[in-house]
């Protein structure tokens, strides 16, 4: 009886210890760690058709399974959720940020508790971390700034007006560089993240820029802009815009949301491939990106009209704002995120989290950023 108490008890002790550290539940041992998709919502406008409110988890090993919905702020004054606008976590600080239109949340990604939440003049949008979670980049709500933002406080520490119509952020693999691009401007801002300060910009574009991406040596960039079903590319290194494609054998038409044909660009991390969203035809369209200009390859069909894209770390897996689970290497929908109720989730704002022993190793990225930084990399000339 005693050795049967006992038992009971230790298995108490650990049920117990999950639930107080979620994250410990979800390592698998050293040699391997567990991958983890969280998505945040709402984040298509504030539908809470596709998701309800808040945080959740995704097991990516296991088919996708539901973990937990995680509480989180992101509350208008009427008590209702607000439009999710960004996602982006950091390693080096267990830490996760979620933008909405009015503030910017930090949560504890080993307890999972928000720590603190702030609003900022202007309001937010779609922010980016630095690699080691220093400082994040947040847009105002499509206004003429960014500020930049202490990642253990939230204290604004500098700000940078590049008068575009503030929305779209990527940070650069090497920390060096911020990329800002606005509503209302044809121009790439680049920022030098040292001194948060203006250097440079790319273009101008035919058009306003809309969601982009940057290869990995930031050396060239990737942007979907208004009017056009496709994309344009930018030479980083001397400002000049280079190539403007537009995706053949399907027509350019109305879309529910965004207002422009492409809302979404990725690149996989290997940068072999281009992936690109088209709402009007509810299709991604695949481009080979070994040469310049990318050349189309072929397209796939989704559940919705994507307005999203990004990859998982190891490139094997695309996950569009439809909620679709797409592999990589076939082009093939593998199966579909969907709730605890099982209704069908889809959001633009998800990134991926490796965590191992109960602590997060690796992070992803809201955008489909280009991950290769050697020497053998292509360039704008090539």
């Amino acid at each position: 009886c005693y050795e049967l108490r006992r038992t009971i008890l230790v298995l108490m002790t650990v049920v117990l210890c999950g639930l107080i550290n979620p994250a410990t539940t979800y390592s698998q041992g050293p040699s391997e760690p567990q991958r983890l998709l969280y998505v945040a919502v709402p984040g298509i406008r504030n539908y809470l058709e596709y998701g309800g409110h808040g945080l959740l988890v995704f097991n990516v090993n296991d088919g996708h399974k539901f973990v937990r919905r995680i509480a989180t702020g992101g509350l208008g004054k009427d008590g209702k959720p607000i439009n999710v606008k960004g996602i982006a976590a950091s390693a080096t600080t267990q830490r996760l940020y979620i933008t909405t239109i009015e503030t910017l949340q930090c949560i504890d990604l080993v307890s999972e508790t928000l720590i603190w939440e702030r609003g900022y003049e202007g309001g937010c949008d779609r922010m980016a971390i630095a690699p080691d979670g220093g400082v994040l980049y947040v847009p105002s709500f499509e206004k003429g700034h960014w500020h930049v933002v202490s990642g253990e406080t939230g204290d604004v520490v500098a700000t940078i007006r590049p008068e575009s119509g503030a929305h779209n952020t990527v940070y650069g693999l090497d920390g060096n560089y911020c990329y800002l691009a606005g509503l209302r401007s044809p121009l790439l801002t680049v920022a030098d993240t040292q001194t948060h300060s203006i250097e440079k910009t790319v273009g101008p574009f035919s058009h306003s820029i809309r969601p982009f991406t940057v290869n990995g040596r930031q050396t060239l960039c990737f942007v979907n802009i208004n009017e056009l079903l496709g994309f344009e590319v930018g030479d980083i290194t001397s400002g000049k815009k280079l190539h403007r494609i537009t995706v053949e054998g399907f027509k350019q038409g109305a879309v529910k949301r965004h207002g422009c044909p492409s809302h979404g660009i990725g690149l996989t991390p290997d940068e072999k491939e281009l992936w690109v969203t088209d709402g009007h035809n509810q299709h991604l369209h695949v481009f080979d990106a070994t040469v310049m200009p990318p050349k189309q390859l072929t397209s796939i069909k989704v559940r919705d009209e994507p307005g999203w894209i990004t990859f998982s770390l190891d490139g094997t897996i695309a996950w569009p704002s439809t909620g679709d689970i797409i592999d990589v290497g076939s082009k093939k929908i593998t199966a579909a995120l969907t709730d605890e109720s099982g209704a069908s989730v889809m959001s633009e704002k998800m990134v991926e989290i490796l965590v191992q022993n109960g602590k997060v190793v690796r992070t992803g990225d809201q955008f489909g950023v280009g991950r290769v930084t050697g020497s053998s990399q292509r360039t704008a000339d090539e």
